[in-house]
């Protein structure tokens, strides 16, 4: 059996620095916890979870809610797991996986709560342990998201570098923060540029965005680049410009919101702005595991930057 003298010895520290590491890791540098957690995995060591838990006097769970219907962005939640789970490992924290329905089925040490609408306010805020939400909010609460102001804008200034005629933003009908932050990130970048404005807000499925072209396609002349607050509802735009005989990146334009599976499967591949999914799922379950140790203390909020990843819905000049 793999001991901690074994780990110390491979990461040629002290077996007092590896106990810090499992531990207390906020109280050890970057590259002390790098090399530990390297011998670690090299010699197939796990830390007791039991006997940690017991010394610290918590459960070693984080419970991650999610408020949302899970079929609408399945693909988006598998990298935001994998990131929450691969973190909270390094900590030998366990995951567990609630809907609204289980959330005090068992205890846990805090919570990280995804799809929050204003309508769970009142239900987030009666949760008695530290919470991280992921998505930005407007209830005083930490959170986690993309820089979606930033987003957005600087999808728009690539769509204007295309030289499109018009930009019809379709947005999610929704009025959620993360939403009127995407439009904001349009609508500042059109006025900046003295460019006439096209906003439209549709239910975020791709047939909803699919049924708009279709019924206001005399509307949109040749030159138009449709910019989509998802990768879903460009999707659906995609799919119905190719119907009626559109070509698209010439005559149309087409770019996405997300970039984390359905813009790989679209045809020709999606334009879309990519977040950094896997990474914000770290940053969360980082987030409230200070917050526990802070004894629930606020941890402000985190933003990431986006990246416009190019495929062949706009043009290439």
């Amino acid at each position: 059996m793999v001991t901690l003298n074994d780990v110390a010895k491979k990461a040629n520290v002290s077996k007092m620095t590896v106990s810090r590491v499992i531990n207390h890791p906020e109280q050890v540098t970057d590259e002390l916890k790098e090399l530990v957690y390297e011998a670690m995995s090299e010699l197939n060591y796990r830390p007791n979870a039991a006997a940690i838990a017991l010394a610290h006097n918590r459960t070693q769970i984080i419970k991650l809610l999610i408020l949302e219907e899970m079929t609408v962005t399945e693909p988006y939640y598998m990298f935001l797991l994998t990131g929450i789970a691969n973190e909270l490992d390094k900590y030998s924290y366990s995951l567990q996986l609630l809907t609204h329905k289980n959330i005090q089925i068992g205890d846990s040490d805090g919570y990280i709560v995804c799809g929050m609408r204003s309508k769970d306010e009142e239900l987030v805020k009666s949760l008695k342990k530290p919470v991280v939400l992921f998505g930005e909010n407007d209830f005083g609460l930490d959170f986690v998201d993309s820089d979606n102001v930033k987003s957005m804008a600087k999808a728009t200034e690539y769509a204007l570098e295309k030289d499109y005629d018009h930009i019809v933003y379709l947005g999610i009908d929704v009025n959620e923060p993360f939403a009127q932050s995407r439009e904001k990130g349009y609508t500042e970048t059109m006025d900046k540029y003295g460019k006439e404005k096209h906003i439209y807000r549709l239910e975020n499925r791709s047939r909803y965005s699919a049924a708009f072209i279709r019924d206001h396609w005399d509307s949109f002349s040749k030159n138009t680049l449709f910019l989509c607050a998802s990768d879903r509802l460009a999707m659906g735009v995609i799919r119905e410009i190719k119907e009626r005989g559109g070509n698209i990146p010439e005559e149309y334009g087409v770019i996405g919101h997300d970039g984390v599976f359905l813009d790989q499967i679209a045809y020709p591949q999606l334009t879309t702005v990519k977040q950094a999914i896997d990474e914000m799922g770290a940053a969360c379950a980082r987030m409230v595991l200070d917050k526990v140790k802070a004894g629930g203390k606020s941890q402000g909020n985190q933003l990431f930057e986006t990246d416009i990843k190019i495929g062949g819905t706009t043009r290439n000049n």
